[in-house]
């Protein structure tokens, strides 16, 4: 049975991978995160903290427990933050994975890296694997720059880019547009949303399940993972309003430069997902499906 060390475990994509291999018990898996363990279940794996900004910390943990993957989700990817806090980006997002590439090289692990659809100014979207990056945002510069170390190294990488990642877990250290909008709506909150960015939002347990399938498979290279269903944010967050009939009226649809953000977004990104499911056999829920997911998990049991 492989071993995979999962890095930002507590996280909303880390907690799914957990889910997914307490589910099927295909591997062992080393769970990793910055303080104590939020998964509610504390059994079937291991969980060990791991600062992934302390280079000795993440050798040693390394070094103790020998994975055969390790799967890097754990980064700062708000953009506003990483445009306001470059450094601390820097160091996240980069130099993390710098450390993570060297001892992997050194010790013959798989590496799978998440990147993003921010890597591209979303002039051409939807993208596939080949298309050149060209980021807005330095979020998006620190997403190229960590995949550019990964190709610079000799270790056998896999780069995941996905985009706009929704899903619930019991305990959620921060929000995602599909649980933003429920919320707010459920409120009667006026929310104000934008009408002029595309994406093809993604459910986090189909991104879970590309990660694991890229250790099953032994993958190496770029793959893109996304949902199947391209829409506009306004048109996103309609579909949510409408699966939980909730009232529309409270939908302001506004442009992307009112808003004054500090970083700047693609405009239409999106990818094409034929090289996935070749090679991994990805199979991605529909935006609907992937809300029926949701709904039966925030149910009482």
């Amino acid at each position: 049975m492989k071993r995979i060390l999962v890095t930002g475990s507590n996280g909303l994509l880390g907690q799914k991978i957990t889910e997914r291999i307490l589910q099927t018990r295909q591997f062992d898996l080393i769970a990793t995160s910055k303080g104590a363990n939020r998964y509610p279940v504390p059994e079937g794996y291991t969980y060990a903290e791991m600062d992934i900004l302390d280079p000795l910390n993440v050798r040693n943990v390394l070094h103790h427990y020998q994975p055969d993957a390790v799967i890097h989700t754990a980064a700062m990817t708000n953009v506003d933050t990483c445009e306001a806090q470059p450094e601390l980006a820097y160091r996240l997002n980069v130099e993390a994975v710098k450390t993570l590439a060297a001892f992997c090289s050194q010790n013959h692990i798989q590496l799978i890296h998440l990147s993003t659809d921010f890597i591209f100014d979303g002039a051409n979207g939807p993208y596939d694997e080949m298309a050149a990056p060209s980021p807005l945002s330095y979020y998006g510069v620190t997403k190229v720059q960590a995949e550019d170390e990964l190709k610079a190294s000799s270790s056998d990488w896999v780069i995941i880019r996905t985009i706009l990642v929704y899903g619930i877990v019991s305990d959620m250290s921060r929000s995602n547009i599909v649980l933003w909008a429920k919320n707010a709506l459920e409120k009667g909150e006026p929310i104000n949303v934008v009408n002029d960015q595309s994406r093809m939002p993604t459910l986090a347990e189909d991104l879970a399940d590309a990660c694991l399938l890229a250790v099953e498979k032994e993958a190496q290279g770029i793959y893109h993972i996304s949902g199947k269903d391209m829409m506009s944010i306004a048109e996103l967050v309609g579909r949510v309003a409408d699966y939980w009939h909730l009232d529309k009226s409270l939908i302001r649809e506004i442009s992307s430069a009112s808003l004054n953000q500090k970083a700047r977004r693609p405009v239409k990104t999106g990818f094409i997902l034929d090289k996935a499911i070749r090679d991994l056999g990805y199979a991605p829920h529909s935006f609907e499906e992937g809300l029926q997911l949701f709904d039966r998990q925030i149910k009482p049991r």
